[in-house]
């Protein structure tokens, strides 16, 4: 039987107590959920771990999370573990995000990766509609087989699509049967993580801030590796070397791409470099989600 479920979450200010305080509203229908919120930093910034009990999501199975964040809320938004597109049957498979924040919201947008099994036939869809003066961090990761298992991405298609209307628009289909997308030196270089982390804003960035984010994401420096080099370099886990590069293609974005072996050093470095853009750009250390140390 397919799954299909639906979240919507709803972000506000209340400036009833002493500080204001987001708070979240949620409905849901069918086989996704929302923990409780919690506010780890203080009242201001709310962070929400989404749950899909099901634990997957198999052929003919449909998730769509809408987000609206209201003037001046800030929201954390991540995952307890892996996002995973099982083997399909012959019915596709898909997940939708959709977020909509008002002026001077905030969102970070960063779920664990999305791991793609031989075999599935997936789409992943995100949408960010940014308001004049609002921002967001967001981040996506997939890794096509199961790396770390030695399994590889042999048969069925991954389609992701990144959008913020009239800024930028990113659209892939990888074919388990294109190899010289996935092993070509011009592709992927038999490489199976590729990540994307980016800043955007809904007025543009001013040079001096994009600049910043720039030199920080750069500055953690790439480490290539090819052929047998890098094979032998995808044994060692959490060392497993990644190449990466950053650029702003739009005053209004900031872009960071990478390629790793595994997914640990594709993680690790994500969360440097958004812990580094949260500091430049919000004057806010880094506060990690609990769960994902657990």
């Amino acid at each position: 039987m397919a799954w299909h479920g639906k979240l919507n979450l709803s972000y506000r200010v209340d400036h009833g107590g002493a500080a204001p305080r987001c708070l979240v509203a949620d409905l849901h229908d069918g086989p996704l959920r929302v923990l409780a919120a919690l506010r780890p930093e203080g009242p201001s910034v709310c962070h929400s771990v989404i749950v899909h009990p099901p634990g997957g999501i198999a052929g003919g199975d449909h998730l769509d999370l809408d987000l609206t964040l209201g003037e001046g809320s800030h929201a954390l938004l991540t995952t307890p573990g892996a996002t995973r597109f099982y083997r399909s049957a012959g019915e596709p498979a898909s997940q939708s995000v959709r977020a909509r924040l008002a002026e001077g919201a905030r969102l970070e947008w960063l779920p664990l990766e999305t791991l793609v099994y031989s075999g599935a036939l997936a789409e992943s869809r995100s949408t960010f509609e940014l308001a004049p003066g609002a921002e967001m961090i967001g981040r996506e990761i997939v890794a096509l087989g199961l790396p770390a298992a030695s399994l590889g991405f042999e048969r069925g298609c991954y389609t992701q699509h990144l959008e913020l209307p009239g800024v930028w628009l990113e659209r892939g289909r990888i074919d388990a049967q294109d190899l010289v997308l996935l092993d070509s030196p011009l592709g992927m270089a038999r490489r199976r993580v590729l990540a994307t982390l980016w800043f955007s804003a809904g007025s543009p960035i001013a040079q001096d801030r994009r600049e910043a984010l720039l030199a920080a994401a750069r500055g953690e420096a790439p480490q290539a590796a090819a052929g047998a080099a890098g094979a032998a370099a995808d044994a060692q886990g959490d060392a497993a070397p990644t190449t990466h590069g950053s650029t702003s293609p739009h005053d209004r974005l900031v872009v960071l791409r990478v390629l790793a072996w595994r997914v640990e050093p594709a993680v690790n470095l994500l969360n440097r470099i958004w812990a580094q853009w949260r500091q430049i750009a919000w004057a806010l250390p880094a506060c990690a989600p609990r769960v994902w140390q657990t």
